[in-house]
């Protein structure tokens, strides 16, 4: 398979949200308006790339016995870094997001990643593999953000498009979970098309 295949895949094949259904603690809880979606999805990819490409460089080095924790462990100092660099830049992105930003450590997608591709695979093969997924995500909860953003409050990246409140149910969970049906719906009607 060559890089520009598993950077797509990603993105439309498996979609890490609106295919595989990974991570849906990060996708439902932080999607409220698409800057969230955003940054999480952003926050993500960079973990998912820097972790991916350092598994990748000493998989070979690191015993079978310890291998989840000694991916834990990486992923955990990017995430650290990830949470640093937030607090220092984006305070206000980072309020926002709050315990989600350290539990991308335990976030299905990054550690399965890991373990499936990044352990098995060279380093740019695994840095095509984070960048495609993380992306991927990235689009599904920016796209589910500003949809329940647009229907719950009439607005898109906190930009008012329609004055006054409109279905504030889409702001809270259960809208969250209508949206992301129908999104699921979409994607596999076009997936299925290819």
């Amino acid at each position: 398979m060559n890089h520009f295949q598993n950077f797509t895949k990603g993105i439309l094949k498996e979609n890490p949200v609106l295919v595989l259904l990974l991570g849906m603690c990060p996708t439902l809880g932080v999607s409220t308006s698409a800057i969230n979606g955003m940054g999480m999805g952003l926050a993500t990819t960079f973990v998912l790339v820097m972790s991916n490409l350092v598994i990748s460089l000493v998989k070979d080095f690191i015993p079978d016995k310890v291998r989840i924790p000694a991916f834990i462990v990486i992923i955990a100092s990017f995430v650290t870094i990830v949470e640093l660099v937030m607090q220092g830049f984006a305070p206000a992105l980072f309020e926002q997001l709050g315990l989600f930003i350290p539990l991308i450590v335990v976030n299905c997608i990054v550690l399965g990643r890991a373990e499936a591709f990044a352990s098995k695979n060279g380093v740019v093969a695994s840095i095509f593999d984070g960048l495609g997924m993380g992306l991927g995500f990235a689009f599904a909860l920016t796209i589910l953000g500003a949809i329940r953003e647009f229907l719950g409050s009439g607005a898109v990246f906190s930009v008012k498009v329609i004055p006054g409140d409109l279905m504030l149910v889409f702001i809270l969970a259960p809208g969250a979970f209508l949206v992301l049906g129908y999104l699921i719906a979409i994607s596999k009607k076009i997936n299925k098309t290819k």
